[in-house]
């Protein structure tokens, strides 16, 4: 059986699936200083976040048209999913069950499931890993949905933000809230909660000990974490995202551990210095 995985931009894909058939990344586009910016492979992290610095007002994103889901869907692929960001973060998800609807309507029969991953990032790309894992291995296209779908309900996502401004530029914390945080250095230890939303688990003063924190949240709410993969993603920190690593790798033992550096979505909300990890 052959199969077809679409991600939306916000998740991250390994070197090698951006060469094989059996991905594909659909693009959100990012709003900035009044710039509209496709977040595909012609994307320029470092001038993005130029802008985001220079701007007085949070960036934007907006998700894919059903009509861009709906062309990535008629492939001739006999199981294709597609794995969205968030549905509490975004349209992402509604778009691409739109897109699946128009396709049946005119092309009926197709087998075509929509994830709402209820993470984002790193966390979509462990759940596209998750499905290579089932398709390679030859399960059925219910059992692959029900195999990801209990991955899905057992996977954690946490992120530490060194850069506070997006916060305080999109309403999620006052102006005041903000200076004090930045005058005192304090960072936010951030996760997901079961529905697909963001919550603060805790803060530190200073990246660091924040970084310490997150791995002692991580590692108390992860069972069983020699057969899991773990995932980290780091918006222009490479060194801060591979000390990271070591100290999980330390903390817990684990099946493997991937880095990769944020796409364009990710690196919005991460913003500069921002480490996200999804296992």
């Amino acid at each position: 059986m052959s199969y077809k995985i679409i991600i939306d931009s916000c998740g991250e894909l390994l070197d090698e699936w951006k060469k094989d058939e059996h991905f594909e990344s659909v693009a959100l586009t990012l709003n900035v200083g009044g710039e509209s910016i496709i977040d595909d492979e012609t994307f320029d992290q470092a001038d993005f976040l130029k802008k985001v610095a220079a701007s007085p007002e949070c960036p934007k994103s907006a998700c894919p048209s059903p009509e861009r889901y709906m062309k990535a869907f008629d492939c001739g692929a006999d199981h294709i999913y597609a794995v969205t960001l968030s549905a509490e973060l975004s349209g992402s998800y509604n778009s691409a069950v739109l897109g699946r609807n128009l396709l049946e309507e005119e092309k009926p029969g197709r087998k075509i499931h929509i994830f709402n991953s209820k993470s984002a990032s790193i966390g979509q790309t462990l759940i596209g890993m998750k499905i290579q894992e089932c398709e390679e291995a030859g399960y059925s296209f219910e059992k692959v949905i029900e195999t990801v779908d209990e991955y899905i309900a057992g996977q954690h996502t946490f992120f530490v933000l060194d850069n506070l401004e997006t916060l305080r530029k999109n309403g999620r914390l006052s102006k005041v809230k903000a200076l004090v945080a930045s005058a005192l250095k304090i960072k936010p230890v951030m996760g997901s909660t079961d529905e697909g939303n963001i919550c603060q688990l805790d803060q530190a003063r200073g990246i660091n000990k924040a970084l310490v924190k997150m791995a002692g949240q991580i590692a108390e709410k992860t069972q069983n974490s020699e057969k899991k993969v773990l995932a980290i993603s780091h918006c222009n920190c490479h060194e801060r995202a591979i000390l990271l690593k070591n100290a999980l790798q330390e903390k817990m033992p684990l099946k493997n551990i991937v880095v990769l550096d944020t796409a364009g979505v990710s690196s919005m909300y991460a913003n500069d210095g921002g480490v996200i990890v999804a296992v």
